[in-house]
């Protein structure tokens, strides 16, 4: 084995690491799936562990995470030879990624955007308004979406508008998602006008108490997080084929944990609701299948059934 930062044997070793990084890790959606083109699934697990990483920095690393945020920061722009520092990546998922972003021409914002989220995660752990939280999506979720558009050479503005919307659902599925989980680290992402609307208090979410106005207040932030899935899905018609199917994973596997959310009767504060194994095969079943038959011609169909955006649950508010 040909040995070296840059030898063809390293970066490939460098790229399967993050594949390994992205297989072992839960998520609501497939990362890199088998219907992705072959060519792209090792820069989609660059992205990922990239990703990946920064999160585990600003949610789970000890001692100085700004520190550390900060180091990250500078293995990133050492992928971008044009910038003033004359360093090389040396961390492997950093040269993975500089392989990524040369062959595909990836700008740096959204990754310094990922990173800016995650210092903002050291000092902001409530949002006055759901504005505040849109705005927080902004760095925290919409740049994965335009960093796999960058991966399919998309750069119409209005393509990564619908991305956004996409990501934005992605994000607040999984913020109500993990209310629970995130009560352990200090943070509440549900908007603070939210709780005042349907009458629920910090401290009874710090409390972990489930009573009818948080059940009221968690079916609202559902059905908004569901209305950015259907506002998004308009992409679908403009993507490739290609990327069309694995954009499909990803909404389903948001639309989804929304479903089980509501299944759970919304007991968010007490357990993570989770889609599993078979609710995973059957996503992926599904929406191979809907491509296999769109492909072939043999009847037009959405690459999402129409069942998937409906709620699981009854509701008024």
């Amino acid at each position: 084995m040909e040995v070296g930062s840059d030898s063809p044997d390293y970066v490939a070793a460098t790229f399967a690491a993050c594949e390994q990084l992205a297989k072992t890790h839960y998520e609501n959606f497939s990362v890199g799936s088998r219907l992705l083109p072959k060519h792209l699934r090792k820069h989609f697990y660059s992205i990922y562990a990239f990703s990946r990483g920064v999160d585990d920095l600003g949610d789970e690393a000890v001692g100085n995470r700004l520190a550390l945020l900060d180091l990250w920061e500078q293995q990133l722009e050492s992928c971008y030879p044009s910038n003033s520092s004359q360093s090389i990546p040396t961390h492997p998922y950093f040269v993975a990624l500089a392989e990524t972003i040369r062959e595909f021409d990836i700008p740096v914002e959204p990754f310094k955007r990922l990173i800016e989220a995650n210092r903002r995660d050291q000092s902001i752990t409530r949002h006055e308004t759901y504005q505040d939280v849109l705005e927080y999506c902004t760095y925290s979720a919409n740049p994965v979406g335009r960093l796999v558009l960058f991966l399919s050479g998309v750069r119409d503005q209005k393509l990564h508008d619908l991305a956004d919307k996409t990501c934005t659902g992605l994000q607040l599925a999984n913020f109500w998602q993990d209310v629970g989980v995130d009560i352990e680290i200090g943070r509440i992402y549900i908007p603070q006008e939210d709780l005042d609307r349907f009458g629920v208090t910090e401290e009874q979410i710090t409390q972990r108490r489930h009573d009818d106005n948080f059940e009221q207040l968690m079916r609202f932030e559902v059905e908004r997080a569901r209305e950015l899935f259907v506002e998004g899905y308009a992409l679908a018609d403009h993507l490739d084929k290609s990327l069309r199917s694995d954009f499909a994973l990803f909404l389903r596997g948001g639309l989804e944990i929304l479903r089980e959310i509501e299944r759970s009767n919304f007991t968010v504060l007490n357990a993570r609701p989770r889609i599993s194994k078979l609710g995973k095969a059957k996503i992926f079943g599904s929406t191979w299948l809907r491509s296999k038959l769109s492909s072939l011609g043999i009847r037009r169909i959405p690459i999402v059934p129409n069942s998937a955006f409906k709620s699981a649950a009854r509701h008024t508010y």
